[in-house]
């Protein structure tokens, strides 16, 4: 009955993060700025997550330097950094697009670790693995000679440095010695980052207006109660439950409900190179991770039988 329900739980973890760029691109298209939608969001989730925290963690106040430090890196890598790029990029893509070239963020996470955490050695199928990813995303961008900095290209590119930024602030927050529980890092990660987008907003000149139409608030709320505030509390069920390997498969299940979704709500269509993209990148992190996941393979038949 376990194996059920932590199935379950997996799917609906993908569809909810999957759909979750279907909304921010329809956002975009209801006339949301992307770095303030990015903030707002933010500040709706950042505002539900403290209140869970101080009703779950045994401490829901940071207190020491190296929580604060901890806080900060994720502030600034896993919410503001990866947030803003991620939104300004989707203007230029596809949502099933901007959802492959995240998944590669696992494989871009390998990569970091093995450079910032010494007890980490990168094999030769490792580097293969992480080739194979990058090769995926030139696939996907199908950059043009006469237009390199073409508006798709572009918008791939800023989707990468948002997927780089959300690998690197994951090695980084390993790096600190802190005793934070998960909950209240995650919160005032979540509101200091709100804050830095909201800073980075009022930097880039955009108009501080929220959109009052219904698909703005449809995403804004979606955005914020489902992909946010619950997805992250099924995402750290599913974590202690089956570990990082298997729960790093969310990312590449997403970039399907992703497609899917993008294709009957927003009428995106999927090209072969969004598929090819997407296959060559998932080689990549089976080659990086093939030991583990043989292993892994092994576990789950073993509990099925």
């Amino acid at each position: 009955m376990t194996n059920y329900r932590n199935a379950a739980l997996f799917l609906a973890l993908a569809a909810a993060w999957g759909s979750a760029f279907v909304a921010i691109k329809a956002g975009l298209d209801a006339g949301f700025e992307p770095v303030l939608f990015a903030a707002v969001r933010y500040d709706v989730a950042g505002v539900l997550m403290l209140a869970y925290a101080a009703y779950a963690a045994d401490d829901w106040l940071p207190r020491s330097r190296a929580d604060w430090t901890v806080v900060g890196i994720a502030a600034v890598f896993l919410i503001a950094a990866y947030h803003a790029f991620l939104f300004v990029g989707e203007q230029q893509t596809t949502s099933a697009v901007a959802a492959v070239v995240v998944s590669l963020s696992p494989v871009l996470t390998t990569g970091f670790a093995r450079a910032f955490l010494p007890s980490e050695r990168l094999s030769l199928g490792g580097i293969g693995g992480l080739l194979l990813g990058l090769v995926g995303v030139v696939v996907l961008s199908n950059p043009e000679p006469s237009n390199l900095l073409g508006g798709s290209t572009v918008g791939v590119l800023l989707v990468f440095a948002a997927s780089t930024c959300f690998a690197l602030g994951g090695v980084l927050t390993q790096r600190v010695d802190d005793d934070l529980d998960v909950e209240t890092m995650e919160a005032w990660a979540m509101v200091l980052g709100a804050l830095l987008m909201h800073a980075a907003s009022l930097a880039r000149g955009e108009t501080q207006t929220i959109p009052r139409s219904m698909d703005a608030l449809y995403a804004i709320g979606y955005l914020s109660l489902v992909a946010s505030a619950a997805g992250f509390l099924v995402y750290f069920e599913l974590l202690e439950r089956l570990g990082p390997i298997e729960i790093n498969l969310v990312s590449y299940v997403a970039p399907v409900f992703a497609a899917v979704v993008g294709l009957l709500v927003l009428a995106e269509p999927i090209t072969a190179n969004t598929v090819a993209g997407f296959a060559v990148i998932f080689a990549g992190f089976c080659l990086l991770k093939r030991r583990a996941l043989a292993a892994e393979l092994r576990n789950v038949r073993a509990a099925w039988r």
